[in-house]
């Protein structure tokens, strides 16, 4: 393979081989301690505009295949590996991963030290980055990279929404009917609640509650996606026109954030956030640590042990990490709404927190 570079925007520059599309990419620079899932990392419309650096030393072992990934397309802006594998070795199998990579023109760059990157973007910061395999001046590319957009105000969940209203009908017997707003959105969410016999009809990012009231829901959900949550005022509206008429509300991630500021409060940017599978949070209701899959850059800023009054009445904290005390989740004491700023519906795992669908369905239950 060609030779390829990645450049940080305050210099620092990592020399490996290109892998995947051969080109030239941008995007903030972020990395994932999952050492399993990468498919489902690569097709998560959360991970749109960031180049994401995989901690695990060996990626692409088990391959590519038709049933893992999470959306219809690979979203982030370029891959980082250390050693990526020869050939894949999995009877679930259909292809290489980087053949795919170059496939859906994602350009990418392995045999980097990428315990060196780690280390230098938890000191630093999660920054932008530029990687190439057709320039290979440093300074040619950094002045690139100091051009491009920050994610800190980055407007994004529109870019990866559906453009159009589809459903994901219930197995089985159809019990609620769910209103999602898509904000970059993961298929999994829909067959976690499938499985409980719900039908979930998901929406674009720009839509009205009008348009969500127009089915019928049960309840609305508000879905993970990119970007800074403190651009997306549209649907901060919807959220609040949601409780106002005691809907019942589950957001997930971005959806979280969504929720706090229709809530009141305000959210920040994490030094160099939490992605991966491997984060442990405790649930305040039941006092179980669980081992969770985040993919977040940003949180909601709420006062930990305390009952916070607000427009819709006692608001609390729910959910904490235990690794810096970052809020992961919020309760609605006076309206029927929850989040959790972490993925109960991962894919390829863990699957500690599934059961936050089961609570989502019995908030449906008590208020029907």
């Amino acid at each position: 393979m060609p030779k390829a570079i990645l450049v940080l925007e305050d210099g620092r520059t990592f020399y490996g081989s290109a892998y995947g599309a051969v080109g030239e990419t941008f995007g903030e620079a972020v990395f994932t301690t999952g050492m399993t899932g990468y498919q489902e990392t690569l097709t998560d419309p959360s991970y749109h505009r960031q180049v994401v650096v995989q901690t695990a030393p060996q990626i692409g072992n088990t391959g590519v295949n038709s049933e893992d990934d999470e959306s219809g397309r690979m979203w982030v802006a370029g891959y980082v590996v250390r050693d990526p594998a020869r050939r894949p070795s999995n009877w679930r199998a259909t292809g290489d991963l980087g053949e795919r990579l170059a496939a859906e023109k994602i350009v990418g760059i392995s045999g980097i030290d990428t315990r060196a990157l780690t280390r230098h973007l938890r000191e630093r910061g999660a920054m932008r980055a530029g990687v190439s395999s057709v320039d290979l001046d440093p300074q040619s590319l950094l002045a690139r990279v100091k051009e491009t957009p920050q994610m800190l105000g980055a407007d994004l969940s529109a870019q990866v929404s559906t453009p159009e209203r589809y459903t994901v009908e219930a197995e089985g017997e159809h019990r609620y009917t769910v209103a999602a707003l898509d904000l970059g959105i993961k298929r999994n969410v829909s067959r976690r609640l499938a499985a409980r016999g719900v039908t979930t009809h998901v929406f674009p990012a720009g839509s009205t509650i009008d348009d969500l009231l127009a089915v019928g829901p049960d309840a609305v959900f508000f879905s993970p996606g990119p970007g800074d949550p403190a651009t997306a005022q549209a649907p901060v509206s919807l959220a609040r026109d949601v409780m106002s008429r005691n809907v019942p509300l589950f957001g997930i991630c971005f959806g979280s954030q969504i929720l706090g500021r229709a809530l009141g409060f305000g959210t920040y940017k994490l030094g160099y956030g939490h992605r991966g599978i491997n984060q442990p949070v405790l649930d305040k209701t039941t006092g179980k640590v669980e081992v969770t899959s985040h993919n977040h850059g940003f949180a909601v800023d709420a006062p930990l042990n305390q009952v916070i009054d607000t427009d819709f009445g006692g608001v609390e904290v729910s959910h904490v990490c235990l690794n810096d005390n970052v809020v992961e989740g919020l309760r609605g004491i006076d309206v029927p709404a929850f989040t959790v700023q972490y993925h109960p519906e991962a894919a390829a795992g863990p699957h500690d927190a599934d059961y936050l669908f089961d609570r989502f369905v019995e908030l449906v239950e008590k208020k029907g």
